[in-house]
């Protein structure tokens, strides 16, 4: 399985959400039973989607929990491998 080049971050996809269904953020929040300001994070990436998040994105906007919190993770660990040079890292091995 080859791996995704730069995975989208779930807060697109929260946001592609709200457009279809014609929610502002506020309207969202209210759904999910959180702050505006939790939501407008969010969908400006700047926070991620928590397993509780996942829950709740589940419930209102529909998906699985599990499909909200791979899209984090998937995400997360597209941008770890931008960071860190694994070059310089090797197994150990017993001695």
């Amino acid at each position: 399985m080859g791996r995704m080049f730069n995975p989208p971050h779930p807060g697109g996809l929260i946001r592609e959400s709200m457009e279809s269904l014609g929610l502002s953020a506020r309207q969202l929040a209210s759904a999910l039973h959180v702050a505006p300001s939790t939501v407008q994070r969010l969908i400006v990436s700047k926070s991620d989607i928590s397993p509780e998040m996942a829950l709740r994105l589940a419930a209102v906007l529909g998906g699985s929990a599990d499909v909200w919190l791979a899209m984090q993770r998937d995400h997360d660990l597209w941008r770890a491998r931008q960071r860190i040079d694994l070059s310089v890292l090797h197994r150990l091995q017993p001695a």
